[in-house]
């Protein structure tokens, strides 16, 4: 029993001894830890820009873009007697025009009026005007300039305003009807405010060829106007609006009659006064109708050098709309014309005017023989697609035109 006392003081020392180590050896372990911790964060913090450029080394990169592919356009095709009409699902927006009005008159931000205060002089003027930079500032589609000298009203319209239906942004209309015609025109025509300040007109005087230059100096004044076409109230389109458009802008030259006439009706109207400005060589006769393009469309309305002298020394019987036009464009630019008209006539009855049409004569079989009816040359190709429009029609046949016209004109 007295041994056993004297242990048991000596296991309780032990046992306290052994905690105090075990204490010890934790904190030793926890400083050893603390400062390998230490320095592996600096060591990791220190080679980090390594790892990452080992990272970014090894690690798979993206390839590159292959650049972009040079795509060759096919050039454009020559062209063909019946070229594709163009598409005219998305109407662009007209361009603006370069020449408001000087006294600034807009019927609407819409809808500008053509009306002004200019004279003739000016008007030609500002018309002569040609841009220096080919590129236009703001996309351009080029337009028709439909451009009608009317005596009054246009009993056709309805038929009209169906063949322009859906293609706005590649037309413009233009009208010149007598001054003292005042009847209004309704508001869903395409007519509507597509006056022009006009003159009074006479038949085969200086005044006719006056209205004329006159239409295609307002024309002018919108650059996105590249084709010129003259109309009457009596006149109808042929075939419908994409397959017109197309004719006249896929083609290089203009369309106006020019020939050598050797009968009283033709070189017989030649002035020997003309002479030496217009010889008797350059003398030629043709269709007042014309299509004509932009650039020679200039060059009618800039005249200075040949208009003064057919308005001295042509009159009656010699007739300025049919000599005037035919002969500039000869002297001009013959290369640039196609010496034919595309606006069909019937000079089959004897008379100083061609036939009229009234409401019977209209049958399919008369309108396919007016479309149909003639050969002609179409960029270098012949074809019998020869005329756009014809004339004269009375306003009765205005419902059979459009029974037999609204099918096609709908395509």
């Amino acid at each position: 029993m007295g041994n056993e006392h004297q242990r048991l003081p000596m296991v309780s020392m032990f046992f306290n001894s052994n905690s105090v180590l075990r204490h010890v050896f934790h904190l030793l372990y926890f400083v050893i830890g603390l400062s390998l911790g230490i320095k592996v964060g600096f060591y990791v913090k220190s080679s980090s820009f390594d790892l990452q450029a080992i990272i970014s080394f090894t690690a798979p990169q993206p390839a590159a873009a292959p650049p972009p592919l040079l795509v060759t356009l096919p050039p454009p095709p020559a062209p063909s007697p019946l070229p594709q009409p163009p598409s005219a699902s998305a109407s662009p927006s007209p361009s603006p025009s370069p020449y408001p009005p000087p006294d600034g008159t807009l019927a609407s931000q819409d809808k500008p009026t053509l009306m002004h205060s200019m004279d003739d002089d000016e008007l030609f003027w500002r018309a002569s005007m040609v841009p220096r930079i080919q590129q236009f500032p703001y996309e351009n589609v080029p337009k028709v300039a439909f451009m009608f000298l009317t005596k009054g009203p246009i009993p056709l319209g309805p038929l009209w305003d169906l063949f322009f239906k859906g293609h706005e942004g590649f037309y413009s209309i233009y009208v010149h009807p007598h001054p003292s015609y005042n009847d209004s025109v309704p508001e869903d025509s395409v007519f509507h405010g597509r006056r022009i300040p006009s003159k009074a007109v006479k038949w085969g005087r200086a005044t006719m060829i006056d209205a004329e230059r006159r239409l295609l100096a307002n024309a002018l004044l919108d650059f996105s106007n590249e084709r010129f076409v003259l109309l009457s109230e009596t006149c109808i389109p042929l075939f419908n609006f994409t397959t017109i458009y197309s004719y006249i802008i896929n083609s290089n030259q203009s369309f106006i009659a020019s020939y050598d006439d050797p009968r009283k009706v033709g070189r017989g109207r030649y002035n020997p006064q003309m002479s030496p400005t217009i010889n008797i060589s350059e003398w030629r006769k043709g269709s007042q109708w014309f299509e004509v393009h932009r650039e020679l469309a200039i060059e009618i309305v800039s005249d200075k050098k040949y208009y003064p002298v057919f308005r001295e020394h042509c009159h009656v019987p010699c007739y300025m709309d049919e000599h005037y036009i035919p002969t500039l464009i000869n002297i001009l630019a013959p290369e640039k014309n196609s010496n034919r008209t595309i606006t069909w006539v019937d000079w089959s009855k004897s008379g100083p005017h061609p036939g009229r049409f009234i409401r019977q004569d209209v049958t399919l079989e008369f309108l396919n023989q007016t479309r149909f009816g003639t050969n002609c040359t179409y960029g270098g190709n012949t074809t019998s697609m020869c005329f756009l429009f014809a004339r004269k029609f009375v306003p009765n046949t205005l419902q059979p035109l459009l029974q037999l016209l609204s099918l096609d004109f709908s395509h």
